[in-house]
């Protein structure tokens, strides 16, 4: 019986030992990591840099927009400011005052010489006689082309080319001032020079066929 006992129990101990699944090797806690680690880490590197990239699309969007916008008001504004200057600048008016019943040219010499400069430049001048008569009689509609020809002929020798005038008068009517007074009749006995800087459509004041 006792060598029955010293048989068996090294044999339990081996089958005991068999049967038992061997235990893994120790591992430090601080060198433990999730699997994949490198793999998750580098996803959410992509996430964060593609919401990046749709904030800064979104910021470029509306920078662009705003800028569209700015740009679009900047064009209008000189166009704007361009039409304005094109049209105080495209024409231009002088006036020549004359003594009761003369066609005497009279221009102070700074004046003349800005006239005369303005006038060579233009494709058209129109000169428009005027008196202070109050009917459209015969002898207001002389003098009224007398002094509109006086000042064409000043212009002319001055070196304005002549085919560049045309002349004009209105024998009474269209007053610049009041013409009950002396003053008034002296500003409203005159020629008006308009000075075009670019033809007009109007065929009233044409431009004259060039020779």
């Amino acid at each position: 019986m006792r060598a029955y006992i010293a048989f068996t129990a090294p044999l339990f101990v081996l089958l005991t030992a068999c049967s038992s699944p061997p235990k893994p090797p120790s591992v430090e806690e601080s060198q433990k990591r999730p699997v994949n680690s490198q793999t998750a880490i580098e996803l959410q590197v992509c996430k964060n840099d593609l919401q990046n990239t749709r904030i800064l699309a979104t910021e470029s969007s509306r920078l662009a927009e705003t800028t569209a916008a700015t740009l679009a008001h900047m064009a209008a504004r000189q166009q704007l400011m361009t039409s304005i200057q094109e049209k105080s600048v495209a024409n231009s008016v002088r006036i020549v005052h004359f003594g009761f019943n003369s066609t005497r040219v009279l221009i102070p010499s700074e004046e003349a010489t800005a006239l005369v400069e303005e006038a060579k430049a233009a494709p058209l001048v129109v000169l428009r006689g005027r008196t202070d008569g109050t009917s459209d009689s015969s002898a207001e509609s002389r003098i009224a082309q007398a002094r509109a020809d006086a000042v064409r002929d000043y212009l002319v020798a001055s070196g304005v080319a002549p085919s560049r005038i045309r002349t004009t008068h209105q024998p009474s009517g269209d007053h610049l001032a009041d013409n009950s007074s002396a003053r008034g009749r002296n500003l409203n006995r005159r020629v008006e020079i308009e000075i075009y800087r670019v033809l007009p459509l109007s065929p009233q004041v044409s431009a004259p066929p060039q020779s």
